[in-house]
């Protein structure tokens, strides 16, 4: 298996820490807002990778964590009149509510970065005992010119990021000994969230939180550590730093980075009206589709998104569902009989594509070409495949192409849909709630069948109801 590492520039064998074990770090969201697509990118392609590893035979550690604790929390939190806490818990929730939609698994551990607070005061701690870190007024600062190795992975020259450290500039700038240096600990401002430190009353910066996190669940050095480009400055740079100078070992072996996402071929803004949750996309698409959009290009590849690449998305996914549907319907009246010699050597042209597959997934998570294979097993299934089939062979390539949508996180089975006669006894019910005056009930029984599909109109004549 090859990963290109960002940190080499170059594509390199995998090779783990710890034979069979993958121990694997992704920067989560700042929880103060619905995630937009942008930040659903990572979430896919990274939670593909772990899918993939545990595929192929790995038990993956995947740690995620959530921000809840930073400025545009705080921000949003005076805005509307309520707690830093009460905005982080809200979007969390909503968070994993658009992760379930993606299909997303759910990670080993989702610290947050609240709970891990006096980690962080240990490791800065540490940071000041072995000369790395200093204390200004009660602002903690990290000497970024002392870690030798700042701009490997940013492939930056530091004296150029001093000409640059102007975008970089925080409270107490004068109290600094150098530009580049960062912030590890800051003091609170008047109605701030605050923790006590030997410092200050104050909370962590935002780099430090990451590096404490990965190493209390996955230890001081780590096989994968993951996220979008524009982490690679100074988000990752700081954690390497501020990782190994603590801990004197390598932080992480490989550093994967997925492209940037555009919209009609220009960055995602609020200002220019082209920005979209993945709740906007839900309300349009299943996010199925979404993601099924984001792993039909290369992760680290720029990738587009627009109108008619997400019907093209669409029109691929129906594809493979409408086939494997098909293999559904005619299973049953199939014969349990023996394999031609023309269905055993079918069979083989799977194995082939189950090997090409792979292969495009070992090669740096190629799934663009992983997908291509999926459709030339579709477009087989559909031509090989008839109601004269042995039912092991028809078997054979569903349970192949359904395996192989799921290390995509693409879901091929389709929800059983309600029984007529079950929703006739569910309006029942909601009559008598309504006799009852039991509202509450009624309520609850037209929302279940609304998240299932099924409108009701009520009329003259009495409740009527239809599929969506």
């Amino acid at each position: 298996m090859k990963i290109y590492n960002t940190l080499t520039r170059q594509k390199e064998e995998f090779k783990p820490i710890e034979e069979g074990k993958v121990r694997m770090y992704v920067c989560g969201p700042t929880v103060y807002n619905l995630i937009h697509i942008g930040n659903a990118r990572p979430m896919i392609v990274f939670d593909t990778v772990r899918r993939y590893m545990e595929y192929a035979g790995y038990q993956v550690n995947y740690v995620s964590n959530f921000t809840d604790v930073d400025d545009k929390i705080i921000k949003a939190a005076i805005e509307q009149g309520v707690t830093a806490e009460d905005i982080s818990k809200k979007f969390i929730e909503e968070c994993k509510k658009d992760m379930k939609g993606l299909n997303v698994k759910e990670a080993t551990k989702h610290p947050l970065a609240t709970e891990e607070i006096s980690g962080m005061i240990e490791m800065i701690s540490t940071l000041i005992e072995k000369g790395y870190a200093y204390d200004k007024n009660g602002t903690v600062y990290f000497r970024t010119r002392k870690f030798d190795h700042y701009g490997d992975l940013s492939r930056k020259n530091i004296d150029d990021l001093e000409a640059g450290h102007r975008d970089i500039k925080v409270a107490g700038e004068d109290d600094k000994e150098d530009p580049l240096d960062f912030v590890l600990w800051k003091p609170k401002k008047e109605g701030e969230p605050f923790w006590e430190s030997p410092w200050s009353e104050g909370r962590p910066g935002w780099h430090i939180e990451c590096s404490v996190m990965s190493k209390k669940y996955l230890g001081d050095s780590i096989d994968i550590h993951a996220g979008g480009e524009d982490l690679i400055f100074p988000h990752h740079s700081n954690e390497i730093a501020q990782s190994e100078a603590a801990n004197g070992v390598q932080f992480s072996r490989y550093w994967m980075h997925n492209g940037f996402l555009n919209i009609d071929n220009k960055k995602m803004s609020k200002s220019l009206g082209n920005f979209f949750t993945v709740r906007d996309i839900s309300e349009k698409y299943d996010l199925q589709v979404l993601r099924f959009f984001m792993l039909s290009a290369h992760y680290r590849s720029p990738i587009n998104f627009s109108a008619e690449l997400m019907e093209a998305a669409k029109n691929g996914l129906d594809r493979i569902l409408t086939a494997v549907d098909k293999l559904d319907r005619v299973l049953p009246v199939l014969e349990e009989k023996e394999l031609t010699a023309e269905e055993k050597s079918g069979l083989e042209t799977i194995q082939l594509l189950v090997k090409k597959f792979n292969d495009s997934m070992e090669d740096d998570f190629n799934t663009a070409d992983a997908i291509s294979a999926i459709f030339e097993m579709v477009k087989f299934a559909n031509v090989n495949v008839a109601e004269t089939s042995a039912k092991a062979f028809a078997q054979s390539i569903k349970d192949t192409i359904t395996k192989l949508t799921d290390v995509l996180g693409i879901i091929t089975e389709k929800e059983e849909e309600l029984l007529d006669e079950d929703i006739e006894k569910l309006i029942e019910e909601r009559q008598q709630a309504r006799k009852d005056k039991n509202f509450a009930r009624a309520d609850e029984i037209r929302n279940t069948l609304s998240d299932m599909g099924i409108i009701l109109e009520d009329t003259r004549e009495g409740v009527k109801w239809k599929r969506a």
